[in-house]
């Protein structure tokens, strides 16, 4: 017996299936949405618009990163707020945090944005968006700092730092203390 074809039955038929033969497929139309030209594109033109599509897609994460700073303003600027305007241990440790996270993203700029590094994508806009984000965060922490008075800005806060005043006599009597 040859390879593909059987015996079926008692009359004896013989049948043989050839599955090489495509000239029956042929006949069928396509079903909807299927078009034989796009598989006969070369593998140059996918690869390009795959590499496309994952440039457009780091560089639309690259903003969505830098935006971010934007939404940690608002809570923390919420936060603050609530905290109030008395020194007392919460808004000192609300203020210092508001703080310390703009410092520790400015340090890490570029590590944040590295999985987002291609030839194609342009990173420096969303790099300056973040770090001005993240300024107007440490600005803001420091605008709670002066609001809750710990900010050195008035002379009297240097008094101590200030050399003591020297006494001069006059030849009339009197004292000058300044």
């Amino acid at each position: 017996m040859e390879k593909g074809k059987g015996v079926m039955g008692s009359g004896g038929r013989r049948w043989a299936v050839d599955l090489s033969d495509n000239s029956t497929s042929r006949d069928i139309p396509d079903p909807p949405g299927f078009s034989r030209a796009s598989l006969d594109q070369d593998d140059s033109t996918l690869s390009r618009q795959k590499k496309d599509a994952e440039s457009n897609w780091k560089s639309q994460k690259a903003w969505e990163v830098a935006q971010a700073p934007f939404k940690n303003l608002l809570m923390m600027g919420f936060m603050m707020w609530m905290a109030g305007s008395t020194v007392h241990l919460f808004s000192i440790g609300i203020t210092f945090s508001a703080l310390w996270q703009p410092i520790s993203a400015l340090q890490s700029v570029g590590k944040i944005f590295e999985p987002y590094k291609d030839n194609k994508v342009e990173l420096l806009g969303p790099k300056l968006l973040f770090i001005a984000l993240n300024l107007g965060g440490l600005a803001l922490g420091v605008w709670k700092l002066n609001a809750l008075g710990l900010l050195p800005t008035h002379t009297s806060d240097w008094v101590s730092s200030l050399p003591p005043a020297q006494e001069v006599e006059f030849s009339g009597g009197g004292v000058n203390l300044g």
